[in-house]
């Protein structure tokens, strides 16, 4: 019985989410954000490049626990793998780029994504810059687990959502 209230509570997230309802991220959240040196293709694909490899090769469902102090533990004893995968995606892209991972309160400027405004402040985050830090940024929010990823934007400043729950169903059944 536990089972099917779980799986209806996922499938009416992954539903809702599908229709781009205004989804806002709660107060006591882990934010997770990619900056790119520049803006520049080759910086941008390098950015895109370091996340698919973090996304494909960590694993983002076991940093996320039930609770906040656990989710902030996994993610402490998982920087050594992010910063393998990083090094290893900057050889990959034959890029000289330094990069800095902090993990703590990090400033955010303020977004709008459809019609929802987030507020500039300082967030619990894990931010990974990489060289400068001057380019557009991926950012995602870690905890609670139903991760918000931010596609490709359009020239309508459009933003289409996905969710991390939804690819792990996907995935494994």
């Amino acid at each position: 019985m536990k089972k099917a209230v779980l799986v209806l509570a996922i499938i009416i997230s992954i539903l809702s989410l599908n229709k781009h309802e205004q989804i806002v991220i709660p107060k006591e959240s882990i934010r997770f954000r990619v900056i790119a040196n520049s803006n520049s293709s080759i910086d941008q694909n390098i950015k895109h490049a370091v996340v698919n490899n973090l996304t494909s090769k960590i694993n983002f469902s076991a940093l996320t626990a039930n609770d906040i102090a656990s989710t902030r533990k996994n993610i402490k004893a998982s920087l050594p793998q992010f910063q393998t995968v990083i090094e290893n995606t900057l050889k990959e892209e034959n890029a000289n780029a330094k990069y800095s991972i902090n993990f703590g309160q990090n400033y955010f400027p303020q977004k709008e994504y459809n019609d929802i405004y987030y507020k500039e402040g300082y967030y619990e985050s894990l931010v990974i810059t990489l060289g400068d830090g001057k380019g557009e940024n991926f950012w995602c929010v870690l905890f609670p687990p139903l991760c918000l990823i931010e596609k490709e934007q359009t020239t309508t400043n459009k933003v289409e959502y996905k969710s991390l729950i939804k690819e792990i169903i996907d995935k494994y059944f």
